[in-house]
């Protein structure tokens, strides 16, 4: 996928988180067949092309719906080695944050990782890309660092 697609990409995910998916009004606007699958479906695409742009040995998309009342969320879990990867969360922000969640992962299978760190929403609203990408790829372990963890 293009650069010029993911920019697309992110700011529809943002358009969609700011008109708050966990509405309950039926199925028709909010679930299965309206802003929320819209949601989830652009985010897991999004998330699989970020996955081959930052060249990632093994990653795995997870899509989870949720309930009625909520937006849902799509997660990447992506290693550049063992022992080396990053985990980001594509979900509707909760007040007082403006903000997606990211951290560092040893696996797959690591659902609680480094420290939590936040990636401003406005990165998605300004289809900064290029941002998201240097961020991503500041959580990269040197080889040193690995040896050092072990």
């Amino acid at each position: 996928m293009s650069i010029q697609s993911q920019k697309n990409n992110m700011a529809d995910i943002a358009i969609l988180l700011d008109r708050g998916l966990g509405y309950i009004y039926g199925t028709r606007e909010g679930g299965p067949n309206g802003d929320k699958k819209m949601f989830l479906d652009k985010s897991a695409q999004f998330l699989r092309a970020l996955a081959k742009d930052l060249h990632f040995v093994e990653s795995r998309v997870t899509k989870n719906p949720a309930g009625i009342a909520v937006s849902g969320d799509v997660g990447l879990y992506e290693m550049w080695s063992e022992g080396n990867g990053v985990y980001l969360n594509i979900t509707e922000p909760l007040a007082p944050f403006d903000a997606l969640l990211y951290r560092q992962i040893v696996n797959l299978k690591d659902y609680t990782g480094g420290a939590n760190q936040w990636l401003p929403l406005a990165v998605f609203r300004a289809r900064a890309y290029e941002t998201l990408v240097d961020i991503l790829l500041a959580q990269r372990k040197k080889a040193g660092d690995l040896r050092h963890a072990a």
